[in-house]
């Protein structure tokens, strides 16, 4: 059992933290819906390519398919067997991200184990205490979105980085790139240059075997998505060229410069933000890995679209260099100036773990759609009626937690159709809606689900509260006999 615990602590931990954000918040957003939704067809239209979602909901750009078919594959055995005994289709979400994280905590556990044999057991320790504390390392793990999928190559890049094999890291890297993120583009330019500024790498080497990585990738990711989108087509040059060149992103907000520097990275990487650039003054080794990481992120600040998610890659170096500075604050803790460290750390430690409950508290009552399908579910079905039950979807509820894994078997049939005018509603078939609307004719309020809305500072403890409001109602038709007979305590909140 010791040996077992040596071997596999370190993961148990990080597994187990992950597997407790999947159960506690299952739904996913608007960012995931390709993957999520990709992931579902696999795994029960399989062939049947002419039933899925993205031939009739496209997305603004197209998306890879590689990752979900290496996800679901995975996962299937576990779905068939779910199949077999009829569970609801959200434990088939719960298989997927399961089987995502999985992926990714392998790649960290490689990544981990060259950090043990380059800097110590002690400074791996460092490592895994960080990252559980955080919340978007171990959160964003199991969720679907091409930067998590290109996080799993990046991650191996950096193990092949650490232990002296550049070839290969390039060769992770360029396939990060052309399938899964154009951006980690932003990771190989300076990783590269580093190594031929050092001559780690001969130039021309380098270039045969990008050249042949950068072919096969394309050849791949070609032959897969034509495939499946039923057109020529490599999908993250489309998305290279709407971001980069015509720039299109910036149409869904923009941010300052510095965010990265004075928001996003202390926000996701908490005590470890102050300690990883004391890690580069205590440890000269250190500079090396880091240079090439930070850079990546300031290349990515000129881009004028910023989000956390972009920049995910980044931190698991971060961390390395904030593990090694708690290292060795911990050895010297002893001596008086340390000592003042020591306790500091302490201090950011425990502020961290509060900044990290607070999050996730947040994050919880941030899938308003997800939870108000769940409670229609629950509430909105006569078990001897063999009517068909119709729901429509509204933009905002598909965004914040309905998936294609939500929905349920006979009698219960969903649509997403877009733009419907309010008062057109009356005139369609549905029986239930959700909606961000309250008040729309032929229907009457049954519930509405409330949602996170911000924080508040408040006297006492605790010192943060959460404050929620109306974020989704559910809405039954008039001409229902079941939602008209029914006592529905007409739109009392759901999460209150």
């Amino acid at each position: 059992m010791g040996k077992f615990m040596e071997t596999y602590g370190y993961d148990m931990i990080l597994g187990s933290i992950a597997a407790f954000y999947v159960f506690m918040i299952p739904y996913t957003k608007v960012e995931e819906s390709f993957n999520v939704q990709a992931m579902h067809d696999i795994l029960y239209h399989r062939h049947h390519i002419e039933n899925y979602d993205h031939l009739e909901f496209p997305g603004v750009v197209p998306r890879t398919f590689i990752g979900s078919l290496l996800v679901s594959g995975l996962a299937s055995p576990l779905v068939y067997v779910m199949t077999l005994l009829q569970l609801p289709k959200i434990y088939s979400l719960f298989a997927v991200r399961l089987a995502l994280g999985c992926i990714i905590l392998f790649t960290l556990r490689f990544f981990r184990a060259q950090i043990r044999d380059k800097f110590g057991r002690q400074v791996e320790a460092f490592f895994v205490i960080f990252v559980s504390i955080q919340f978007h390392m171990l959160f964003y793990c199991t969720r679907p979105l091409p930067n998590i999928m290109a996080l799993g190559f990046v991650n191996m890049a950096y193990g092949y980085w650490f232990r002296g094999s550049f070839y290969a890291a390039l060769n992770c890297l360029i396939f990060a790139t052309v399938i899964f993120r154009c951006d980690i583009l932003l990771l190989l330019g300076p990783l590269g240059l580093e190594l031929l500024l050092i001559k780690s790498i001969s130039f021309w080497k380098a270039f045969r075997y990008c050249v042949g990585a950068a072919l096969f990738s394309i050849g791949l990711t070609v032959l897969v998505d034509s495939f499946i989108w039923r057109k020529p087509l490599w999908p993250e040059f489309e998305v290279f060229w709407f971001n980069s060149v015509l720039n299109r992103s910036s149409e869904w907000g923009t941010h300052s410069f510095h965010w990265y520097f004075s928001s996003a990275l202390p926000r996701s990487l908490l005590a470890a933000y102050p300690l990883f650039a004391l890690g580069v003054l205590v440890e000269r080794r250190l500079l090396f890995y880091v240079l090439p990481v930070f850079s990546f992120v300031l290349l990515y600040s000129k881009l004028p679209h910023k989000e956390l998610r972009f920049i995910i890659s980044s931190i698991p170096v971060f961390n390395l260099s904030a593990a090694v500075a708690a290292s060795r604050i911990y050895n010297n803790r002893k001596k008086n100036i340390w000592n003042l460290f020591f306790i500091a750390m302490i201090g950011l430690l425990i502020i961290s773990l509060g900044g990290t409950i607070t999050t996730f508290m947040a994050s919880h009552e941030n899938y308003p759609g997800g939870i108000a399908l769940r409670e229609l579910h629950k509430r909105g079905y006569v078990t001897n009626s063999t009517d068909e039950v119709w729901v429509h979807i509204d933009t905002f509820s598909a965004m914040n937690g309905v998936s294609r894994f939500c929905e349920n078997g006979f009698p219960w049939r969903y649509s997403k159709e877009e733009d419907i005018p309010l008062d057109e509603y009356r005139h369609r078939n549905f029986t239930y809606l959700l909606n961000e609307n309250r008040d729309i004719r032929g229907f009457k309020c049954l519930f509405t689900v409330n949602g996170f809305s911000h924080l508040q500072l408040q006297t006492g403890f605790p010192q943060v509260s959460l404050v929620k409001e109306p974020k989704v109602h559910i809405l039954g038709s008039i001409t229902n006999m079941y939602v008209s007979g029914e006592n529905w305590q007409e739109c009392s909140g759901v999460g209150e």
